[in-house]
């Protein structure tokens, strides 16, 4: 197997990370409209498409401002470029920066309820079939991890077997995925489905980050780990209810 692994259509190629990247928001944007249909709760559609776009304009910024921070030296010296500027991204920076910018539209449009549970499975979803795409782009998306002896390193195309770690990450948002379905059956406040998923994908990230071959330069951590911690501690008031399995939920016949 080679890498970029092209995916083919007859008499044309597509890189993997553009098909898997465009089926990520496709089919999770979908699934999103899917649930919001199913849910009785659901923020009308008049405020319900400002804390979408909302969303969507943070999660932008915040993949590209966290991707900057990588190398602040590096980023002073590329202020003009418009290509380095363009260049890059990080889920962890489009999710807290989504996360920012969902709570500026809810009080853009009056709206104080959390609304964050809706976008658990789609995000879940998306992120796995676009771990699905980095895997198969191979070095070229950054996203594997560092050299090691075990049995199932991959070789990207360096002749060094690495950890998979794009693989690791989808296990990791399956597993993720059935804990937040089994946490459901027990009692729960609104929002706290979406912030056991942030803490849990934070958490993943802080220490698979470990193994990714880039220096810490924040003393001895990246920024998207610092991103991280950040993120959990916004979460701190609310982490022994989120792994709290007691009381069984009613359900509603």
């Amino acid at each position: 197997m080679t890498f970029p692994y092209m995916i083919s259509f007859g008499f044309f190629s597509v890189h993997p990370h553009l098909l898997f990247e465009t089926l990520s928001y496709f089919i999770g944007f979908r699934l999103y409209l899917w649930l919001r249909r199913q849910d009785k709760d659901a923020l009308p559609l008049d405020k319900g498409i400002w804390v979408v776009a909302g969303a969507i304009l943070g999660a932008a910024l915040g993949s590209k401002i966290l991707a900057w921070l990588a190398d602040p030296l590096q980023l002073f010296d590329n202020l003009g470029s418009i290509a380095y500027l363009m260049s890059g991204k990080t889920i962890v920076g489009g999710l807290l920066g989504g996360l920012i910018g969902v709570e500026l539209a809810k009080k853009l449009v009056g709206h104080s309820r959390s609304t964050g549970d809706s976008f658990v499975y789609p995000l879940i979803t998306g992120m796995a079939i676009g771990r699905i795409g980095c895997f198969l782009t191979g070095l070229e998306d950054n996203t594997h991890g560092i050299a090691t002896s075990l049995p199932w390193g991959v070789d990207f195309g360096d002749g060094i077997p690495r950890h998979p770690a794009q693989l690791y990450e989808i296990a990791f948002l399956i597993g993720l995925a059935a804990v937040i379905h089994m946490r459901k059956r027990f009692a729960y406040e609104q929002g706290d489905l979406f912030k056991l998923f942030m803490v849990g994908y934070l958490a993943f990230r802080f220490l698979v980050d470990f193994i990714k071959p880039y220096p810490g330069v924040y003393l001895g951590l990246t920024q998207i780990q610092l991103a991280c911690l950040a993120g959990i501690l916004y979460y701190r008031k609310s982490l022994l209810r989120l792994f709290t399995f007691s009381q069984r939920r009613e359900w509603n016949a």
